[in-house]
């Protein structure tokens, strides 16, 4: 059984508006969210934006039902129709002002994903609907060329994926990454991907050619080389080997890759940030860079449900290790700090980062690429003589 708790537009969930009906009976209690499989997010809580939040509650008739494990939510594709493929951003923390992202929604179901909360703007859960309710962009790749083709359009590096991973396991079947990529290799425009997932070498055949005259390069998110935490993390995207074989397949070709270890957070994966650089350097990564865990919005009750559900002795820790990095708060949005926090705590992390990259002759993150050699494309697809 349900609870409807109506509450004003916008407002925290914690924040409820009674209307006198909305009590939860005294003979019924509230059920926690129980953890499903092969995802991330534990319950499916309400977005900002709607009038009502959602609680289901004991009412003496679930007996059984509660003993056993919760039905498995399907993966549904439904079709973006976006006017648009080219994405711009002015903030200082990334060194780019451009970006691609194929999907909305992820498949890999990463519980700490900063995109989470873009859902809310559909009407949809940041948890199990952001990793089951996915949408794809069918005409990127035209719409892709119909911006290329703009006289007024000025090349920059194109980073795919900033939102969103462009290899979650849709990509397999749909291929819509390798058409984006198609389009950017036939224009000689420079590019970027970030990715957590082994599908990434599919394409080496496309990336490698453009990496050859510095037109491209890959960035491979590692975040732990347990594989018991990486699959409660991170459940549907490629193991910690696979990304560290395709590291090497990459680098094998040619290809820069920077190894993102991101998040970090304390307490639970910040023991193995010397052995994560270690590991990348050895399978051919060029630079390493890290980002410590944000908690903007809903993804805050999202990451607290599955420290409960998973690590529910170290949940107090972890919680009060990341406040320490954000001034006492659970997030600091602030452009300089939110990548990085402050205090001690931050700082160590940063420090010992610096340390394994200078040990292991790796660099910071760049975006470097030769934009020289920009063919614009006619909006029907054929290169410009001019």
């Amino acid at each position: 059984m349900k609870n409807n708790i109506s509450h004003p537009v916008a407002c925290p969930q914690t924040a409820v508006f009674d209307d006198g009906w909305s009590t939860t009976p005294h003979d019924q209690s509230i059920l926690p969210a129980r953890s499903q499989k092969g995802r991330g997010a534990v319950s499916n809580i309400d977005g900002r934006f709607e009038r009502h939040i959602h609680q289901e509650v004991d009412d003496g008739w679930l007996g059984q039902l509660m003993e056993d494990a919760p039905p498995r939510t399907k993966t549904t594709l439904g079709i973006d129709g976006a006017r648009s493929v080219i994405t711009r951003n002015q903030s200082p923390d990334v060194p780019f002002d451009r970006s691609i992202n194929p999907y909305r929604g992820c498949e890999h179901g990463c519980v700490y994903c900063f995109a989470r909360p873009s859902h809310a703007y559909l009407g949809l859960s940041p948890g199990l609907d952001f990793e089951t309710k996915l949408f794809w962009k069918p005409d990127a790749p035209t719409l892709l060329r119909k911006q290329l083709s703009a006289r007024s359009y000025s090349p920059a590096p194109i980073v795919i994926g900033t939102n969103t991973d462009p290899y979650q396991p849709v990509d397999r079947d749909k291929q819509l990454t390798r058409s984006i990529i198609k389009v950017l290799s036939d224009c000689q425009h420079p590019f970027s991907l970030i990715t957590k997932n082994g599908l990434v070498t599919r394409d080496i055949d496309l990336i490698a050619p453009m990496a050859a005259n510095n037109r491209a390069s890959v960035a491979v998110s590692v975040t732990s080389l347990d594989h018991r935490l990486s699959n409660l993390l991170e459940p549907r995207a490629s193991a910690p080997h696979r990304r560290l074989d395709a590291i090497r397949k990459l680098s094998d070709a040619g290809i820069p890759v920077t190894v993102l270890c991101a998040p970090i957070i304390p307490g639970l994966n910040d023991t193995e940030i010397e052995n994560i650089v270690a590991a990348c350097a050895d399978a051919g990564a060029r630079s390493v860079g890290h980002i410590v865990l944000r908690l903007p919005l809903e993804i805050a009750s999202l990451f607290e449900e599955w420290l409960e559900a998973h690590y529910p002795d170290r949940k107090a820790k972890v919680i009060s290790l990341i406040k320490q990095m954000r001034g006492g708060d659970i997030y600091q949005s602030e452009f300089g700090t939110r990548m990085r926090g402050t205090g001690p705590i931050a700082d160590l992390i940063a420090t010992r980062f610096k340390a394994a990259r200078k040990k292991h002759g790796l660099d910071g993150r760049s975006l470097n690429l030769d934009c020289t050699g920009f063919k614009r494309p006619s909006a029907d697809g054929q290169m410009s003589l001019f």
